[in-house]
């Protein structure tokens, strides 16, 4: 049964601009649409939040903030976002259509991949994540369903819903308990998640592909958390024998329990990665999973499986969030057939081309995927090797090699390739040239020494150096004048990357003790603080107090604090205490008297006789029904014999 007819958004038009055409994926925040964007005339993935989540800020604020992190990062390896709108209780994403699979459904149903695989997969992965990284975003939610493989054979990484600021503190609760067999242990123990959260994840998905189970499992969520926290995530080999021990490695840096152990973010991780597959051979990186051994001995040969697009709702429930973003089939499966795929395995149906383009455009598998007709050759991948090793593999294909240029770089080894122009996998004369970028490794730079310096011209240097001027903070100091540089953080002549930064530390001058000048006149009082080189403000608005009127009854700061030159002091002046009618007490017991007296904020003097013997008021010394100034002293008479 086609559930799409029953939803109410299939056949609408939001916005005026985009035509739901079909439902593609269900989550607890999110219905994802396939669309039509009838301005571009192209296909588009619409995130419709759940009307009842609509009224809510925070999910709304959610959703824009995705749009916005997103739309920041602009890279291959990221599921775009082209617009963010509203029309009634539809709050909605338009996104980029990515027609393919995910990384679950291939892991669903292949299991463990060959290591080439798997880091063919690891490192565009790598890559999106460190462009949201240096751009100062956590996704804090990495998994596999979040890595979409598309029948272009681009790995991209999608739903940025979760993304953080770096630094920034989180709970652990909601979707995030969603995904438990991916938190890194300072997410669950403390609510904290930032670049190394990321990492964390990528080396328990690294784990999964390369023996096709999560290191940590259990009957119920509290399980797999105790495991994280107590328990390190045990080496590929331990499943998989034969699996090279830099894999293991790389597993064991990237799922360190302890976040100061791990790379401190996915470009990091990238280049221990492009390490690793440098130093593997060939054998090694095509090492058979056992379930594919098993297969070919069953007489399976190369023969392999379609890969399904397998639904995105299909996924356990330990690893799914509040949303999805995987369009499953829009069409029906092919027919049952036998085609090579770089799995291996039986044919099932699914999304052969998916998969297939994206394994072999990143360099993995074996068989026959291109018979050229010996005009043409393809370019091998070169990323990671050294420049020897490149333009051997270059003359082993038949291919010279060409310009060699060199550039900086903190992710690849001095000496290795960068990048090859044209790039791996495109299509080449056999006779061409590959002209190579090979990296110089990372550049340093030392912070310049700004002791002295102006704000703006420390600014200047540092950003001349490559360096940006990072948080500024003021200090009293006797030794250095108001606004000059007292010291830097890291401190001059420390080296560090280019865009590193930097924080100063700016001088406030020396500290004035501010004098009390309440009960002063304005003239006076602006006079005193002026010659101590403090400016003044004048409160537009006066006070009653008990201050005569014209002079201060207020001032901030109060009096004893610390300022520095050029700081304001703010100045209240009084009209005076306020006058207040005076009770009629003549008559009444003095106890009462006095009572009243106060209540109606006056101060009171009580004059007795020497002798008395009567406790009467017979006068006061302002009449009842007078008026006095708030606060002043009244005086009555007891009467005597």
């Amino acid at each position: 049964m086609d559930t799409t007819l029953q939803d109410p958004l299939v056949g609408q038009v939001l916005d005026g601009r985009y035509r739901v055409d079909a439902r593609i994926a269900v989550g607890g925040m999110a219905t994802v649409y396939r669309a039509l964007d009838t301005r571009l005339d192209r296909v588009l993935a619409l995130k419709v939040m759940h009307p009842a989540l609509a009224a809510d800020v925070s999910f709304v604020e959610r959703f824009i903030r995705e749009a916005k992190s997103v739309a920041r990062l602009a890279h291959p390896n990221v599921v775009a976002v082209f617009d963010q709108g509203a029309q009634g209780a539809y709050v909605y994403l338009a996104m980029e259509y990515v027609s393919g699979c995910t990384l679950r459904d291939v892991l669903r149903e292949r299991g463990a991949l060959r290591p080439r695989a798997a880091l063919d997969i690891l490192e565009p992965v790598l890559a999106a994540l460190g462009a949201a990284h240096r751009a100062g975003f956590v996704h804090r939610d990495m998994k596999p369903e979040n890595v979409l493989i598309g029948d272009d054979g681009r790995v991209k990484v999608a739903d940025f819903g979760l993304v953080r600021a770096v630094g920034s503190v989180t709970a652990t609760t909601g979707s995030v308990l969603g995904t438990v067999s991916y938190l890194a242990p300072e997410q669950i123990e403390h609510g904290t998640a930032d670049t190394r959260a990321d990492v964390y994840a990528c080396g328990v998905v690294l784990h999964e592909m390369l023996t096709g189970a999560k290191p940590h499992t259990g009957g119920t969520p509290a399980q797999v958390i105790y495991q994280h926290l107590n328990e390190d995530v045990p080496a590929p080999s331990a499943a998989v024998p034969g699996l090279a021990a830099e894999l293991d490695d790389l597993v064991a840096v990237a799922a360190a329990r302890d976040p100061e152990v791990r790379p401190h973010d996915a470009v990091a991780l990238l280049a221990l990665v492009l390490e690793a597959r440098a130093a593997l051979t060939e054998e090694e990186l095509d090492a058979v999973p056992p379930q594919a051994l098993a297969e070919e001995r069953d007489g399976a040969d190369d023969r392999t499986s379609v890969i399904p697009r397998a639904l995105a709702s299909g996924a356990d429930v330990s690893d799914r969030t509040s949303r999805l973003e995987t369009p499953p089939p829009l069409s029906p499966p092919p027919a049952r057939s036998e085609r090579w795929t770089p799995f291996g395995g039986t044919p099932r149906r699914g999304v052969l081309a998916a998969v297939v383009a994206v394994l072999l455009v990143l360099g993995v598998g074996g068989g026959i995927w291109y018979i050229n007709s010996g005009q043409f050759t393809r370019v091998p991948a070169l990323l990671g090797q050294s420049e020897k090793a490149a333009g051997k593999r270059l003359s082993d294909t038949g291919l010279d090699l060409g310009r060699v240029d060199r550039a900086y770089s903190d992710t690849v080894e001095r000496g290795t390739v960068i990048s090859s122009d044209p790039k791996a996998g495109e299509r080449i004369r056999g006779n061409g040239s590959v002209s190579l970028v090979v990296s110089r490794g990372p550049e340093i730079v030392a912070v310049p020494d700004v002791r002295g310096s102006t704000l703006a011209d420390a600014r200047r240097a540092l950003t001349k150096r490559g360096l940006a001027p990072g948080m500024v903070t003021t200090e009293f100091s006797e030794s250095a004048a108001r606004g000059e540089v007292i010291r830097t953080d890291p401190a001059g002549g420390a080296e560090r990357h280019p865009d590193s930064a930097v924080a100063l530390v700016v001088s406030k001058g020396s500290p004035i003790d501010v004098p009390d000048v309440t009960g002063r006149s304005a003239e006076d009082a602006t006079a005193e603080l002026t010659e101590l080189g403090l400016k003044v403000r004048i409160a537009p608005d006066r006070i009653d107090s008990a201050e005569e009127n014209g002079d201060i009854a207020r001032q901030s700061p109060a009096k004893g604090s610390r300022a520095a030159e050029g700081d304001t002091v703010t100045l209240t002046v009084s009209k005076g205490p306020r006058m207040i009618e005076v009770p009629d007490v003549v008559g009444k017991d003095a106890d009462k008297a006095r009572s009243a007296l106060e209540d109606a904020g006056f101060e009171v003097k009580v004059d007795r006789p020497l002798i008395s013997f009567s406790d009467t008021v017979a006068s006061q010394s302002v009449d009842g029904g007078d008026r006095a100034p708030q606060g002043s002293r009244i005086t009555i008479r007891i009467k005597g014999l």
